[in-house]
């Protein structure tokens, strides 16, 4: 290794690196211990779904292990534990198709075990190469490497009998009952606010990209942060996947549910086409800082015009607080005030975005380019931000 690269590396791992990643990392773990304990949103649903998933592993133990006294009553916990999904629907999915990879195993590793007269090794060489590659067939799911770890605990467990193989079979129905029914009548999780709670974030997390922008525009050396702005627009898209992550919980978790009769589940979710819409306006956004990071990177492209930049702030500035009002909106707050905030906002937006454009028509030739890309953006970003009411 040359002495540059080594200097390189060190400072990959410096100490003043090192302790700004811990301290990211020990504020997420303080805003995320916050928001569990005194916000409703997915950190508390995390931590409801963790401690069901410890009581339903305690109640298998307790009647696997303590009550029936059972050989191998370390399956029961363990598969109680595995039974409690994000949804009733995935419990018994994962239940059925982990109770089938797990007798598989089990049997399989008994029979390999009568066969080669309780020889450890042999077993292992005729169980483990089938069992991996049974457990990646499609059928199984994320379960399928249940079959081989439960071959090793029969295997390392030095006994093949009926009755053996019996008990190993019932401990697994045991956790995978226990499991389901903690799942399905303890909070069950119905997922519908976590819609919502995503959406909002989305609002929000694009207000502040646009307002950042617009802000950044309206100083010297904005055009320096372009770069920033253009990876904090990129970070929209992970904040949009959770939205559609949590449709598709909220939709499944719907199924076989008995939630939606125990439980107090709120407002229903906004409907799809708002998926649909945010995901246009967060488009917009990349678009926009993306075009004003190629004028920053490409010194051979005039910017435009001051005024252009000036107005171009001002119009984001705006769409900055219509995403903020539609912020509240999702929230809850009152809608008669928020739409009428909202209907002035537009008006203001689009009175800029008329003189943005007779801007643009002042501007050089050279400078048309980025600027006519910049104005059609802006333009798509305020359409994308109309609402359907």
């Amino acid at each position: 290794m040359s002495v540059e690269e080594g200097k390189r590396l060190t400072g990959k791992v410096s100490p003043a690196r090192v302790r700004r990643w811990v301290g990211q990392e020990w504020a997420g773990v303080r805003r995320s211990v916050h928001s569990a304990c005194f916000e409703a949103g997915p950190e508390r649903d995390t931590l409801v779904q963790s401690l069901k998933a410890a009581a339903a592993a305690i109640a298998a133990w307790a009647v696997s292990g303590w009550w029936f006294q059972a050989p191998m009553a370390l399956l029961a916990p363990w598969t109680a534990i595995a039974m409690v999904g994000s949804t009733v629907y995935q419990s018994v999915r994962t239940g059925i198709q982990q109770f089938a990879i797990i007798a598989l195993g089990t049997l399989w590793a008994s029979a390999s075990m009568a066969f080669t007269h309780d020889q450890t090794m042999a077993a292992m060489l005729l169980t483990l190469p089938f069992m991996m590659l049974l457990g990646n067939y499609r059928r199984f799911g994320s379960q399928g490497i249940y079959g081989a770890t439960t071959a090793l605990f029969v295997i390392t467990g030095g006994v093949s009998s009926t009755s053996t193989v019996g008990h190993r079979l019932l401990e697994t129905l045991i956790g995978a009952v226990i499991g389901l029914l903690v799942n399905a009548f303890v909070l069950p999780p119905v997922h519908l606010r976590s819609v919502r709670d995503r959406l909002v974030r989305l609002t929000r997390e694009t207000a502040d990209v646009l307002g950042g922008v617009a802000e950044g525009l309206r100083e010297e050396d904005g055009l320096e942060m372009s770069e920033s702005w253009h990876h904090s627009a990129g970070s929209l898209t992970v904040s949009l996947q959770n939205v559609s992550e949590a449709r598709r919980w909220a939709m499944e978790g719907s199924r076989w549910n008995p939630g939606g009769r125990l439980r107090r589940v709120g407002p229903t979710p906004p409907p799809f086409a708002e998926d649909t819409r945010w995901g246009s306006v967060c488009t917009r956004v990349l678009a926009l800082t993306r075009t004003l990071k190629t004028i920053n990177d490409d010194t051979g492209l005039p910017p435009p015009s001051p005024d252009f930049l000036r107005l171009l702030s001002d119009v984001l500035g705006q769409a900055s607080s219509i995403c903020a009002i539609e912020t509240d909106l999702l929230s809850g707050s009152a809608a008669g005030a928020l739409h009428e905030r909202r209907d002035a906002a537009f008006r203001e937006a689009w009175s800029t975005l008329s003189s943005l454009t007779g801007t643009f028509h002042q501007q050089e030739p050279s400078a048309s380019a980025v600027g006519g890309e910049l104005l059609l953006e802006a333009r798509r970003l305020m359409t994308e931000l109309a609402p359907s009411d």
